[in-house]
């Protein structure tokens, strides 16, 4: 049994902790779970939902805005010094949440601080962090770490909502808070290494020699593109705007999908199911997305994807209220969950681990303000149609335009071997960026 523990190569172990670290960090308690809170805001300060939309869209505003600044500070001075503190001030704002939220006003100042905060302990210094310790399973590896988001978008909503009938949302925050720094602090901060150099490994755990057959790639995976080099591109700029048309329509479906159950006669334990379901699809787009992109060439997974998100859509269009509602929010679940992998591991692929951190933080950081547009928009379209049909109906025809985005990605740049190092397409025998 001990033998089989020391063949597990410690970037495992990375995964895992990484797993529990995001899964109790900013996306699962302010995004994931927000569907329950505009519900609950909206009774509690008689707010419009295009109000309530907005402290959502704050928040996401500000994290995108954000999101490449949080990435330069990874790549320059390491994932710990960004993880740590940052998990205990994100904690320290959610347990104190009630000295700020007693008012809409109040609502999204907590939001604001929130998306800023919540950074440091979301996809930006965790995917850093999995993609340096994998490379030929990375797909994998970042699968086993948003399967951690995943479990929690199952388990929240219907958690908070639960807290919020028999407490209030001030408890909800505060209970996730207190999680935060008991659960996830210490399993990090016991387990975190910044690369598999710290521990004389290499990625995926490969021999010297076989890591070293390769000049694009080191034990610290610090080889890519700059960021100004990634800008330069047309595949940056056309990955860039696949996530921004997918981002807003995945969002824009589960943030308001308790709200469009309500109108549709559900109760508010049944419309916090169908959220589950959605965070049910979520789960299997984080798990299972990973593992693909290990095996299929990563734009056809996203294609695939896409066309998931469309049946979605679809579905929550035709359904007026039948079980086929459910479908459409595993599917609209789905998309919004894989496409936090296929951000990740295309980017990795496409410009390299070098300027990772900030590249990455550009592409999440547009995944996310494409879902404060879809939200806000989605509560326009309803206020001022009193459906959300047409708002469904754009964001159809937005899925089906990023399926045809992904189609037009090229080849990776950074592909990797079956020994698993990586190297540089087409220059095999180039010196290392």
């Amino acid at each position: 049994m001990a033998a089989v523990r020391n063949r597990l190569f410690y970037g495992w172990w990375i995964a895992m902790a990484a797993a529990v670290g995001i899964g109790l960090g900013g996306p699962p308690i302010l995004v994931m779970a927000f569907p329950v809170f505009l519900k609950a805001f909206t009774k509690e300060f008689h707010a419009s939902r295009a109000a309530v939309a907005l402290a959502f869209s704050l928040h996401n505003l500000v994290s995108a805005s954000a999101s490449p600044l949080v990435g330069r500070l990874t790549d320059r001075v390491g994932i710990r010094r960004v993880i740590l503190p940052g998990t205990v001030l994100f904690a320290a704002l959610l347990i104190g949440n009630r000295f700020i939220t007693a008012s809409m006003s109040g609502i999204y100042l907590f939001n604001i601080i929130g998306g800023l905060l919540g950074l440091s302990c979301g996809p930006i210094p965790y995917s850093t962090l999995v993609s340096k310790w994998f490379d030929r399973r990375r797909g994998s590896a970042l699968a086993v770490m948003f399967s951690g988001i995943g479990i929690s978008a199952v388990v929240m909503p219907s958690l908070v909502q639960r807290v919020i009938t028999s407490i209030n949302f001030h408890a909800a925050y505060a209970l996730y808070g207190a999680a935060m720094l008991l659960i996830a602090m210490p399993i990090v901060w016991a387990v975190l290494k910044e690369a598999p150099a710290e521990m004389g490994l290499f990625p995926d755990g490969a021999s010297p020699a076989s890591a070293s057959a390769s000049l694009s790639i080191d034990a610290a995976g610090v080889v890519g593109l700059t960021s100004r080099e990634a800008r330069r591109t047309s595949t940056f700029w056309i990955l860039i705007a696949a996530i921004v048309l997918l981002g807003a329509s995945v969002h824009a479906c589960v943030i308001h999908l308790v709200a469009m159950l309500s109108d549709e006669g559900f109760s508010a334990q049944a419309a916090a199911l169908a959220s589950s379901v959605a965070g049910s699809g979520l789960l299997v787009g984080r798990v299972g997305t990973g593992f693909l992109l290990d095996r299929f060439f990563g734009p056809r997974v996203a294609m695939c994807i896409s066309a998931g998100g469309a049946l979605g859509i679809v579905l929550l269009l035709v359904s007026h209220g039948g079980a086929l509602i459910f479908v459409g929010a595993f599917f609209a679940g789905l998309g919004m969950g894989a496409e936090g992998d296929v951000i990740a591991y295309l980017t990795s692929r496409y410009f390299g681990l070098k300027s990772f951190g900030e590249i990455y933080g550009y592409a999440f950081g547009s995944f996310v303000v494409a879902g404060a547009g879809g939200a806000l928009l989605m509560g326009m379209g309803f206020d001022r149609t009193g459906s959300y049909r047409v708002p469904l109906l754009g964001f159809l025809t937005a899925i089906i335009v990023a399926l045809v985005l992904f189609s037009r990605l090229g080849p990776y740049r950074y592909v990797p071997l079956e020994s698993g190092a990586t190297v540089v397409q087409g220059q095999l025998s180039a010196a290392a960026h």
